[in-house]
């Protein structure tokens, strides 16, 4: 037990250790983390999931043969047919979600994972209990049955989860155990039981905090990797595999999705009379306002030298043009002469223009933003080139 609490200690050092309070509440509520994130997580756990049930479908089967040697015939047949059925299970949820990249739909997985060993363990744990197990090789092998929940909670620490879903999802594993020794099933004596309950729940701490852990390193493995290090916007690589990934769930939902492409005026300028090292504290200033003025679903991503691109879920022309209303009151930052940065920006929208692919979209805002720049600059145009704004306030 002291080692348990020690490992529970040693664990939580490493997960909360130099984490903000926002780091720390992304890994303990589900869907806190970027729409990017989701996605990796999501294609990670589906990639276990399937993994584990091609693992269990193989191995559950391999012990019918010490069953039927160990007990006697008919409880070894029961036995035999529930491995059989289980196996199944397994071979046909490693075969599902194939191409699917939904965190919604990963969880699913993991809960279907857990589901095969709990309905194993609520029938095979009373089927042993009906038979009178003497032998002590018996009493070896019945115990194995009896520690199947400690297994699949343990199994939890290769997932990348949050507290939340490891509460959830080692509950059912917790209620089965203790559901056997409150009907008399149990295999071990009533107190052994309760201790071996206790045990289980420590367990699942454990394995939780392990996910945790794992999700968070995993978190800023792919922010590392993802975002532009200078204004922490993403980087087009991944920016382009965020527009793609939106835009077939805008198809798939039939929803607007708004895209802004912003590009500050006169930036080369800047390079030019006042050094590169300005040039990036414009940059940085720049991308700092725009992800002020978006929600915390939009993305934005940097895509080129001084362009930037806001994408906007959910979110048609009109709500585009509330949001680079919040920009124009924000601004973008100031140049070194003391004169407002602004951008030319041109908008697009799914729906409104007819998009039927994500590059058309993209390059839709990409013409209205050169139509601004040759109309004036510091200005927002928007569908059927019409100008919605300015993009900042007069100095």
């Amino acid at each position: 037990m002291t080692l348990v609490k020690q490992t529970i200690a040693k664990i939580l050092s490493v997960v909360f250790t130099g984490m903000s309070l926002a780091e720390i509440v992304d890994i303990l509520i589900p869907n806190r983390q970027s729409a990017f994130v989701l996605r990796r997580r999501a294609l990670l756990i589906l990639s276990r999931v399937r993994l584990v049930a091609f693992t269990f479908a193989i191995l559950t089967p391999l012990w019918i043969p010490v069953d039927l040697f160990i007990f006697e015939t008919a409880l070894g047949m029961y036995l035999a047919a529930l491995r059989v059925l289980a196996s199944i299970a397994f071979v046909l949820l490693g075969l599902s979600y194939r191409g699917a990249d939904s965190i919604v739909v990963a969880r699913w997985g993991l809960v279907w994972l857990l589901s095969i060993p709990t309905v194993f363990f609520l029938i095979s744990h009373p089927l042993l209990a009906q038979f009178a197990i003497t032998d002590p090789a018996q009493q070896v092998i019945a115990a194995g049955y009896a520690f199947l929940p400690f297994v699949m909670v343990a199994g939890l620490s290769v997932f990348p989860i949050t507290a939340l879903e490891g509460a959830l999802l080692s509950a059912p594993l917790l209620l089965a155990y203790l559901l056997t020794g409150i009907l008399g099933y149990q295999l071990l004596p009533f107190a052994s039981h309760l201790g071996a309950q206790w045990l289980l729940l420590l367990l699942a701490v454990v394995s939780t905090l392990a996910g945790m852990s794992q999700l968070h390193f995993m978190s800023q493995l792919v922010d590392q990797s993802s975002h532009d290090g200078l204004t922490r916007a993403y980087n087009r690589r991944v920016g382009e595999e965020i527009v793609a990934q939106q835009f077939l769930t805008s198809l798939r939902t039939e929803g607007p999705l708004a895209l802004a492409f912003v590009d500050l005026d006169n930036f080369k300028s800047i390079n030019d009379h006042y050094g590169h090292e300005e040039g990036d504290n414009t940059l940085r200033n720049a991308s700092t306002a725009l992800r002020r003025v978006l929600r915390r679903g939009d993305v934005l991503v940097r895509w080129g030298g001084e362009e930037f691109l806001a994408l906007m879920p959910n979110t048609d022309e009109e709500g585009a043009r509330i949001a680079l209303a919040r920009l124009r009151d924000v601004g973008l930052g100031l140049r070194p002469d003391g004169n407002p940065v602004t951008a030319s920006i041109g908008v697009a929208e799914r729906l409104a223009d007819q998009a039927g692919q994500w590059s058309e979209l993209v390059e839709k805002a990409d013409q209205r933003m050169y139509m601004a720049k040759q109309t004036g600059k510091n200005k927002v145009i928007g569908i059927d080139n019409k100008v919605l704004a300015e993009s900042a306030a007069a100095g």
